[in-house]
């Protein structure tokens, strides 16, 4: 029998990648026993490094009390793994098949209850868990990079999900000081993905265009609308635009000429030349190193992340 979403002591991560190591290091800092299996013969040093980089960012939004890294293990044979856990996550690499056989591995050993979510960014569950013995509980709890301070993940069950494992997956990654949402009906990207590259389409094309460089596109973005959409997203910040007639009025106003814009967006291919010429004029800005745009990344976000916090707590404490 599988324990409240509040009781959960020992977790397993299956793969650790950047988003798997990302997992490991949220599990620990919120007082879990953590065991991790990867195939790599780097994994372990791999891990602990990311674990060592990542927790001073954790520890100033505030470590449990049980968090202790002396709780991490690693398992060279993913079934041992997941022998005595109370939750899988699992972000092995992107393939439909070699998912599947993962599964059919974890399978021989998985506690009868146990959930197995998988990281997966665009697979769907019904192709994922198709063959399992108990497919109701291998689902899609898609976390946002990165995943130790991006508090996204979305719970997607599929056709035929079972309403109490979606409600106890949600609920333990509530529990983690994540944002579960529940994708209703399973779609190829998800939620957040699918909006991320209908966005990114539109911004390639602009490129493309000559319309203007790639530093600025960004800069739209991070300077303007990226702004109101770390605290509201688009269908709230319609209903606020709209005034006293709230969404009705904003689409009902400005429709048709949204439309003319929706309609002239660009559909580029992702061709060598496209790829090219994308990375040609992303470089002629001088960009920062990868290094140096992920310290400035997580800088920024934690800043954010912090104030955001904080202007939350002020709220539940008025209305208290």
């Amino acid at each position: 029998m599988k324990p409240e979403p509040d009781k959960v002591k020992h977790v397993a991560v299956i793969g650790a990648g950047t988003i798997g190591s990302a997992w490991a290091t949220l599990f620990l800092a919120k007082g879990l026993e953590v065991t991790v299996y990867d195939p790599a013969a780097d994994c372990e040093s791999r891990v602990r490094s990311f674990i060592d980089n990542a927790l001073p960012a954790l520890k100033r939004l505030g470590l449990d009390d049980n968090a202790n890294c002396e709780k991490l293990r690693f398992v060279d044979d993913p079934a041992a793994a997941v022998a005595d856990v109370d939750f899988v996550q699992e972000s092995g690499p992107e393939q439909l098949q070699a998912k599947r056989d993962l599964f059919a591995k974890l399978e021989t050993t998985l506690p009868a209850e146990t959930i197995v979510a998988s990281s997966t960014s665009g697979l769907m569950p019904s192709a994922l868990r198709d063959g399992r013995i108990k497919p109701e509980r291998f689902l899609v709890g898609h976390p946002f990079n990165p995943p130790h301070l991006i508090p996204l993940v979305e719970v997607v069950g599929g056709p035929d999900a079972d309403p109490a494992i979606i409600d106890w997956t949600v609920a333990f990654y509530t529990r983690l000081g994540k944002k579960p949402i529940r994708i209703d009906k399973e779609m190829p990207g998800h939620v957040a993905n699918r909006m991320q590259v209908a966005l990114y389409r539109e911004a390639v094309h602009l490129v493309l265009e000559g319309v203007a460089t790639p530093a600025d596109v960004d800069a739209a973005i991070a300077y303007g609308p990226g702004l109101r959409w770390a605290v509201m997203g688009p269908h709230a910040l319609h209903e606020l635009a709209g005034g006293g007639g709230g969404m009705r009025h904003q689409l009902e106003h400005i429709g048709p000429g949204m439309e003319v814009w929706w309609n002239d967006l660009g559909r580029p291919d992702i061709t060598p030349d496209t790829i090219d010429k994308l990375v040609d004029a992303y470089q002629a800005g001088k960009p920062p190193s990868v290094q140096e745009l992920a310290a400035e990344r997580d800088r920024l976000l934690l800043a954010l992340l912090e104030t955001l916090g904080a202007a939350r707590r002020t709220d539940d404490e008025a209305v208290e």
